[in-house]
């Protein structure tokens, strides 16, 4: 099983050999911004390296949403990260599923995310897998609740979109990490990728904040994790603070 990390957009490769690890995730651009993207310089080090590369498209993306002035450059921002991630050999781009605002109706934004598809379509299909995550709260969010991403799902399937599952946001979220895997299959038919995060806030709690595999910090029991990861089967990125990172994909190596 491929094991890796969420490292800085700098130097890639030598996160990835300091760490061990098999792959990595990035930015290509300030995740809080829209600026355009541009390939990775390390990207043909990294393929020579036979180290895996994902992409996570910036946090401000909302394709769900009913706001032009969002769903548009959204669209469009999404558009030039796959092409940039492709340029960087990236076995997929990680973006969350967005939401709509108090008071609209999500099927409204469920539909938007199949507009996406239709009309990307018209002008050729993306050049990596979008792989869509769960996120830990927000009311009205498309990829929050697991019936919500049900219906998600209803409006995505046909395209071939993948899914990230994250531990940390499924926790905060409410889920029972016990029977996750097994729900989001039943649900998607696939899991892509694994964000193997433990929480450091109860769950529940709709807080996106992230503690290391390994280690006191953490509210998730960690064989609990071993375990979703040992069943989802899929290749896992740890999107953990980076002085534990090396140890925690040393600690899931011995028993994945």
């Amino acid at each position: 099983m491929q094991i890796g990390a969420h490292v800085h957009v700098d130097d890639p490769l030598s996160a990835a050999r300091e760490r061990a690890a098999d792959s990595v995730q990035f930015f290509l651009s300030d995740p809080q911004g829209w600026k355009k993207p541009q390939p990775h310089p390390q990207a043909t080090e990294l393929a020579d390296a036979g180290i895996d590369v994902y992409i996570h498209a910036p946090y401000v993306l909302n394709v769900a949403s009913l706001n032009n002035r969002i769903r548009i450059p959204s669209r469009k921002v999404l558009g030039q990260h796959t092409a940039a991630a492709a340029e960087t050999g990236a076995r997929g781009l990680v973006v969350h599923g967005g939401h709509v605002r108090q008071g609209e109706d999500p099927a409204e934004g469920l539909a938007n995310w199949r507009k996406l598809f239709e009309r990307r379509g018209e002008q050729g299909d993306f050049e990596v897998p979008l792989l869509i995550e769960n996120t830990a709260g927000g009311a009205s969010a498309m990829a929050r609740d697991l019936d919500m991403i049900a219906r998600l799902w209803d409006e995505v399937a046909d395209f071939g979109v993948g899914f990230c599952l994250d531990t940390c946001h499924a926790y905060a979220a409410g889920w029972d990490l016990a029977e996750t895997v097994e729900r989001v299959r039943a649900i998607t038919g696939r899991i892509d990728l694994v964000h193997l995060n433990n929480s450091r806030d109860p769950h529940g709690s709709q807080r996106d904040r992230h503690a290391n595999v390994v280690g006191e910090a953490g509210t998730i029991d960690t064989e609990l994790l071993v375990a979703v990861a040992r069943e989802a089967a899929a290749p896992v990125i740890v999107e953990t603070p980076p002085d534990g990172q090396a140890t925690d994909i040393e600690f899931l190596r011995a028993r994945l």
